[in-house]
């Protein structure tokens, strides 16, 4: 489900909010699978240290075929897996096979290198995959895997949120967390919610079912609303029950990223290293990951040159 992401997608540079902004997000095919991508989006790279999320849309078919996304390697992120239905089992190049349904949480933080695969149930599978960029301080540290079945809920003003990252009102997530973040599926009641929300941190909801209204903005599935860093809280408005949506937010990096297929970095340099590292089959970097799947290769930078 990871990626990849294109040049376009890593060419935007964040924008300055004036208020509540809503981007549609743009529809692809990953892994036999259809994905609305509603970060990175216009003028909005991260928020937070949240780099990446794509939505699992429906399948256009009765009995689709499962996903399959083969052995590929990431760099400088952490992935967050959410399932809303379906099942999928991920592999990696630490030995981990893990089982993930919804309502649990598969967290793997890349650092210097890890690759992965991920193999779908052959049922309709519906969720999110989102990134987080590491800071400085553990981009360049082991990788690691970890899974949670279960995680801390949260009753808010009109709605129950379970907290997958970080922490909401007087819930905290097991999950390791290396910036100050929060991620949540909040499911809200008819009318509107208001969301407790952190001095300095931005903030994004994405739709999971259907449209709801953010302030005064209509959302869609598939399309993102993004919230200025001064908001006291964030309006939700929901026209029935058990509607639910991610609420994504975060002390803002500091730093620029580079995001280019399945690595996040810094400069040209460092994406450059990894993708010659996993041209070349390096091991010692990225690992084996037992899979009947293809090893995916990787295109090469739009700026490298050869000869």
């Amino acid at each position: 489900m990871s990626g990849p992401v294109e040049p376009k997608d890593a060419a935007c540079q964040d924008e300055v909010l004036a208020g509540i902004e809503v981007r549609e997000g743009r529809e692809a095919a990953v892994g036999g699978m259809r994905i609305a991508r509603v970060l990175p989006t216009k003028g909005r790279r991260t928020v937070g240290a949240w780099c990446f999320t794509d939505l699992i849309l429906p399948a256009d078919a009765v009995d689709p075929d499962p996903m399959e996304v083969g052995p590929h390697p990431h760099i400088g992120l952490a992935t967050v897996t959410w399932l809303l239905d379906g099942e999928a089992v991920h592999s990696d190049s630490l030995g981990t096979e893990q089982a993930i349904r919804p309502g649990q949480l598969s967290l793997m933080t890349a650092g210097h290198g890890i690759a992965h695969a991920e193999l779908g149930a052959p049922a309709p599978l519906r969720g999110v995959q989102l990134w987080i960029a590491q800071p400085d301080a553990t981009r360049h540290g082991a990788a690691a895997f970890e899974h949670h079945a279960e995680l801390p809920r949260v009753d808010l003003d009109n709605a129950e949120a379970t907290v997958l990252i970080g922490a909401l009102g007087d819930a905290m997530s097991p999950a390791r967390a290396d910036t100050p973040l929060v991620g949540a599926e909040v499911t809200l009641r008819a009318g509107t919610t208001r969301v407790p929300t952190r001095c300095a941190f931005e903030y994004a909801v994405v739709p999971l079912d259907g449209t709801i209204k953010v302030g005064d903005h209509i959302v869609e599935h598939g399309w993102l609303a993004l919230v200025p860093p001064d908001a006291a809280s964030i309006p939700i408005d929901a026209t029935a029950d058990g509607a639910r949506c991610m609420v994504l937010g975060g002390a803002p990096l500091g730093t620029p990223v580079l995001m280019w297929w399945n690595f996040v970095g810094r400069d040209r340099d460092e994406i450059t290293a990894a993708w010659q590292s996993w041209r070349n089959h390096d091991d010692d970097r990225f690992g084996p990951v037992r899979s009947q799947l293809g090893r995916i290769d990787a295109p090469a930078p739009p700026w490298h040159r050869t000869g």
